[in-house]
């Protein structure tokens, strides 16, 4: 759009510094140039009405374009929202990050935590190696309902075991006989925690992000 008076293309230039930093021009900033023009326009050679209707038209489509924008930002608020709530909804539940995994570093213990669903009365931790082979157990003896931590000295036999990924899963019995089986990886949901609008939930004793988890489900 083009301004054929020159006070007017002066007065322009010398608006406020710093009114629009970035250089945008929103639907109103179109419509005041578009009186201006119409206010300074040569009467002897007016404004041809073809191009007051293109200019129109362009300011139309421009304000139709930020209605758009603004109920898309609206409805992405909205939906952030109701996934925030649909997070907070899964307190309580078991969430099973989909790895039973623990990381041995060379010369040292491992700690890690296991859920009971029920109290325990026996049963056996078993760890396992890449391979899938029990390398190591230990026996489980009158342990409390939750999550609790456990220490592997990351030797068999009495030798260490090499550095890398082993697998640690549990099975055992309650005082009615009823049997259970856990592994590591799989917590109840204790609470969530919003970091920068990123969900984290508690798992055990750590936060992690919402996406880690594979499956939730009753406990």
């Amino acid at each position: 759009m083009e301004v054929t008076n020159n006070t007017t293309a002066t007065s322009l230039s010398n608006a406020p510094a710093g009114t629009n930093p970035k250089s945008v021009l929103g639907k109103d900033d179109f419509l005041k140039l578009l009186l201006v023009q119409l206010k300074y326009q040569d009467p002897t050679e007016p404004m041809d009405s073809d191009k007051i209707l293109s200019q129109t038209s362009q300011l139309a489509a421009l304000e139709a374009s930020t209605n758009t924008n603004k109920a898309l930002e609206d409805l992405t608020a909205s939906l952030g929202n109701s996934l925030q709530f649909s997070t907070i909804s899964a307190i309580g539940k078991i969430a099973d990050t989909g790895s039973n995994a623990i990381v041995v570093e060379e010369g040292k213990t491992t700690e890690y935590q296991l859920y009971f669903a029920s109290d325990v009365s026996s049963g056996t931790i078993s760890i396992m190696d890449v391979n899938g082979n029990t390398i190591d157990t230990m026996a489980l003896n009158g342990s409390d309902k939750g999550v609790h931590n456990f220490t592997w000295d990351a030797k068999v036999n009495g030798e260490p075991v090499e550095e890398g990924l082993y697998y640690v899963t549990a099975s055992y019995s309650d005082a009615s006989g009823k049997s259970y089986e856990t592994r590591v990886g799989t917590y109840p949901i204790e609470s969530v925690r919003f970091e920068d609008g990123e969900a984290l939930v508690k798992l055990g004793s750590s936060y992690i992000p919402m996406d880690s988890i594979k499956e939730i489900y009753e406990g």
